[in-house]
């Protein structure tokens, strides 16, 4: 017999639940028991269900998107698709960006970088959207179409905005010596040590956020490190020294002995401690927005180190050297007086004239 609550039964004096939740069977035979006593056990049950879900959803989400990526090149050679080749492509270029990111984090904001640095590198908007295409296909199939368990990758599939064809993205946006003093204080805690680090050194967001103490390789002479990045994690495919100015240098100091792998790291309430994501995070939006400058995006930091090292007469190719650009014949390797030049051109930033709010004001 049914009783006023749907999926508990009274057989006699005995009461049986019988329940289908979220495609699962829930069955027990719980005896000579009160109504009230019945419904809490279902509850119960069904809320341990219910964790049992979120966790198998985390242990998906927690997959790298290199993971996905590789499954979904499986796929298509599986399937002959004659595009291949052109997905692989797209592929290794979005690996430094993405690649070392939880499925969780990856989202329409996580490729503001990826969108800005291949404009900087000539891109049109056609071909960044056929990268951002693969993006969502392998999102799209991580909450669709592969399962753990039964139970999809990601629970749903972020919308990965594609670019306007018909023009192309705004131009860089340096941050003043007073958009920083808004800026920086805004941000959580968490978020403080990895914006400076990047206003010091230049780095893109996955660099800093993945920077790892494995990375770092001692100049005795100097009494100092630098972070020499391995090719598979820097965007132009080659090992990259990054030089680390006085304040970047102290701001690693202050991280030292925080996490065993990773510089920066943050701890999830009831999560271990690991390496941060993205810097452009919800909380990164969040304090742009309340100091009025929502118009900045993480890669502006990068073009803030650069412009400063401009303003501070830092020659070209100690400039390309610090940023890590691609010219023909650059080292991979610096001897140590090499070093030694450029920290104090990376030091020089500190001590620029802030000409930026002024070059906004006269060019209206």
């Amino acid at each position: 017999m049914r009783t006023r609550t749907k999926g508990i039964q009274l057989e006699g004096t005995e009461r049986i639940i019988d329940k289908q939740y979220r495609g699962q069977r829930i069955f027990q035979r719980l005896g000579n028991v009160s109504q009230d006593a019945a419904e809490t056990w279902l509850r119960e049950r069904q809320a341990q269900l219910d964790n049992e879900r979120e966790q198998q959803l985390r242990a998906g989400a927690d997959r790298l998107w290199a993971d996905g990526a590789a499954k979904y090149l499986i796929e298509c050679k599986q399937r002959q698709v004659r595009t291949l080749e052109l997905i692989g492509y797209h592929v290794r270029i979005l690996l430094p960006y993405i690649g070392t990111m939880a499925m969780r984090d990856v989202c329409n904001e996580a490729m503001e970088c990826f969108k800005d640095e291949r404009t900087e590198d000539g891109a049109k908007n056609a071909t960044i959207n056929r990268s951002l295409e693969v993006v969502r296909t392998v999102m799209n199939r991580a909450a669709r179409v592969w399962r753990e368990n039964g139970t999809p990758w990601l629970p749903t599939a972020p919308l990965i905005e594609m670019l306007d064809e018909s023009q192309q993205r705004r131009p860089p946006y340096p941050l003043s010596w007073e958009e920083q003093a808004r800026l920086v204080p805004a941000l959580a805690a968490h978020l403080q040590r990895p914006v400076l680090f990047a206003l010091n050194t230049g780095a893109r967001d996955n660099n800093v956020c993945g920077l790892r103490w494995s990375w770092e390789v001692k100049v005795k002479e100097l009494k100092r490190s630098v972070f020499v990045i391995p090719a598979a994690e820097f965007k132009g495919q080659r090992d990259h020294v990054l030089i680390l100015n006085d304040a970047a240098w102290s701001i690693v100091e202050s991280c030292r002995g925080q996490h065993s792998n990773f510089v920066f790291m943050y701890a999830a309430p009831g999560h271990k401690p690991g390496r941060i994501g993205t810097i452009n995070n919800t909380g990164w939006q969040n304090a742009r927005a309340a100091v009025g400058l929502a118009k900045v995006r993480v890669h502006d930091l990068r073009h803030t180190y650069g412009q400063r090292l401009r303003d501070s007469g830092v020659s070209e190719e100690d400039r390309a050297l610090l940023l890590g650009h691609a010219i023909e014949g650059m080292p991979q390797h610096y001897a140590t007086a090499t070093v030694a030049r450029l920290v104090d051109a990376a030091n020089k930033v500190a001590f620029t004239v802030d000409r930026t709010t002024l070059l906004r004001v006269v060019n209206g």
